[in-house]
């Protein structure tokens, strides 16, 4: 695994590959995948944090499963730009995706600022979604929002290169 600038990423991933986005809360951890043509961000599922040794098992499981080339992980920045210490602890789980868990894949960062606000006020003014049932979808929602932002602005800063690995 190595941190790289989100600019990057897709010369960094195998052709057909997805990315896999994530929404890391302190309960839950909200995941998204993308399309392989940096398109579309769908939100996949939503994992119960428990022991980091067993998440990372899980997040790895899942990787295989869908063939995911790149992490894109919500940085949840304070309100004014600065990192603080939600966004440090995001900082160290990425490294302890490669040191510890050996997921050998690039991960770049994607401010989330209000993801999850945005996502809850959707739930309740267009969908009228039931305070149960938000809480169910409201991460893997999440997910689905920091990682749409982030292919959209791949789409409009870079064009997609891929290698042929």
């Amino acid at each position: 695994m190595t941190i790289i600038d989100l600019r990057d990423l897709p010369s960094r991933m195998p052709a057909r590959s997805r990315p896999l986005g994530l929404d890391l809360g302190e309960k839950t951890i909200g995941l998204a995948l993308g399309t392989s043509d940096f398109t579309l961000a769908s939100p996949l599922e939503t994992i119960q944090r428990s022991r980091f040794r067993e998440d990372a098992a899980k997040l790895t499981d899942l990787c295989k499963t869908h063939n995911v080339g790149a992490l894109i992980i919500g940085l949840p920045l304070n309100m004014d730009g600065t990192e603080g210490k939600r966004a440090r602890s995001t900082r160290q789980f990425a490294r302890n995706l490669s040191e510890i868990a050996s997921l050998n894949l690039p991960i770049a960062f994607w401010d989330e600022r209000l993801s999850t606000a945005v996502v809850e006020r959707f739930l309740i003014g267009e969908a009228d979604m039931s305070r149960r049932r938000r809480g169910e979808v409201v991460d893997k929602m999440a997910a689905a929002y920091i990682l749409q932002g982030a292919l959209d602005f791949l789409r409009h800063t870079t064009p997609p290169a891929r290698t042929s690995n």
